[in-house]
């Protein structure tokens, strides 16, 4: 068998590499003309991500670019902490690392195994026979295969393939931004992610690994801002909107003050992709963010389409075309939309504004007393192993 897999991003190189482990070649084809290695900003890979990660031989190399998080703090708008909440295993934490630095790994493990990544091919259309795949490109090539794997992200244009009425992304109501600011002047502590809440917003910092302040805020906004449309706003001017909206609240007031535009990325609006209805055809299925994006305030997007990856080469190892990409759906769906669901009450809780400061200092507390256990929080989604060894069963 082989299959062609559309998008070079995070999950592209995943499948290709699970895909020789289940002794299937690929191919990787990539819209845009260079390797996205030197874009993009933080990313966190949960510890279910990074298990998924080890099935293919990329968690050690993970964590070697990685600044691992054993604790994730809860403060308020006046730098009071008031919870705390650690990792469950602390010889697998949580990985914060730069999306650049995962590129370069995933590209340059999928090239030492031998698997073709091509740039500038932007898939305009895709035709099915019974027993293979064409991929048709906007520079007038043309490629077949066995079967046709879309990786190609939340605008995926597979899933449009398959299905004409999928639903589009959805907006989020939140505008994303980060940065870092030299040095730890708030004294941070080194395997810890802080998230404080303030009168008006949410901002999430941390030290890098280079011992500065990373930090990022989604600002809730009526209207979505595209990505580009909110950089050509510029940088300096929704700096000075976010010193304005976080002017009382600490650290955010002493982080954004200490900001400057150069040392910024303006994302634009964040959006979430509903998992889509269909996910495949006989001969086309899609994977990772093209079928399903969570939240980013879940910390699992990337964790999700790496799990994805490795899931659907079990079950091609496994399972005839087109069996395999129903047994797929059929084990990832759940999950997913369980994810989703998670990441969409957190981004009630900040565009609402429902948890006020003052209730959540005094409350949090006892919650996580008598509530908030870590294990019943976060047990089922970073525990979760995939089996590669279990037979898939139809």
């Amino acid at each position: 068998m082989k299959a062609l897999i559309i998008g070079s991003g995070v999950t592209g190189p995943v499948t290709a590499l699970a895909l020789r482990k289940a002794g299937i070649e690929s191919e990787v084809f990539e819209a845009y003309q260079t390797s996205p290695d030197d874009v993009g900003g933080w990313l966190m890979i949960a510890p279910n991500g990074v298990n998924a990660l080890g099935v293919v031989g990329l968690a050690e190399p993970v964590r070697g670019i990685g600044r691992p998080n054993r604790r994730m703090v809860m403060t308020d708008g006046r730098g009071k902490r008031f919870a705390a909440i650690d990792e469950l295993d602390d010889n697998n934490p949580s990985q914060l690392v730069l999306r650049p630095d995962l590129y370069r790994v995933l590209a340059g493990r999928a090239a030492a195994a031998g698997i073709k990544i091509h740039h500038g091919r932007r898939l305009v259309d895709a035709t099915e026979t019974a027993d293979g795949v064409t991929a048709h490109f906007a520079d007038g090539s043309s490629v077949t295969g066995d079967i046709l794997i879309g990786a190609d992200g939340v605008h995926s244009a597979v899933r449009k393939l398959i299905d004409p009425n999928a639903p589009a992304p959805r907006y989020t109501g939140l505008l994303g931004f980060g940065g870092q600011v030299p040095g730890n002047d708030l004294g941070l502590g080194r395997d810890e992610f802080y998230f404080a809440q303030g009168k008006r917003g949410f901002l999430g910092y941390s030290l890098t690994e280079d011992g500065d302040t990373g930090w990022f805020t989604n600002v809730p906004s009526a209207e979505p801002i595209a990505g580009p449309e909110a950089r050509r706003i510029g940088a300096a001017e929704w700096l000075r909107r976010m010193r304005e909206l976080y002017g009382d609240d600490h650290p955010a007031r002493e982080i954004l003050a200490a900001a400057t535009p150069d040392t910024m990325l303006v994302l634009g609006a964040m959006h979430i992709m509903p998992s889509a209805p269909r996910w495949h055809t006989d001969r086309m299925v899609i994977v990772g963010d093209a079928a399903h994006v969570p939240s980013n305030s879940t910390g699992q997007g990337a964790s999700m389409s790496i799990e994805s990856a490795v899931e659907l080469a079990r079950c091609l190892r496994d399972l005839p075309v087109p069996q395999a990409f129903a047994v797929f759906e059929k084990l990832r769906r759940p999950r997913v939309e369980k994810v989703a669901e998670y990441g969409e009450r957190n981004n009630q809780d900040k565009v609402n504004g429902r948890i006020s400061q003052a209730v959540t200092s005094v409350l949090a507390p006892v919650a996580m007393k008598l509530f908030m256990k870590p294990e019943k929080m976060f047990g089922w989604l970073h525990r979760y192993e995939i089996d590669w060894d279990a037979e898939v069963i139809a």
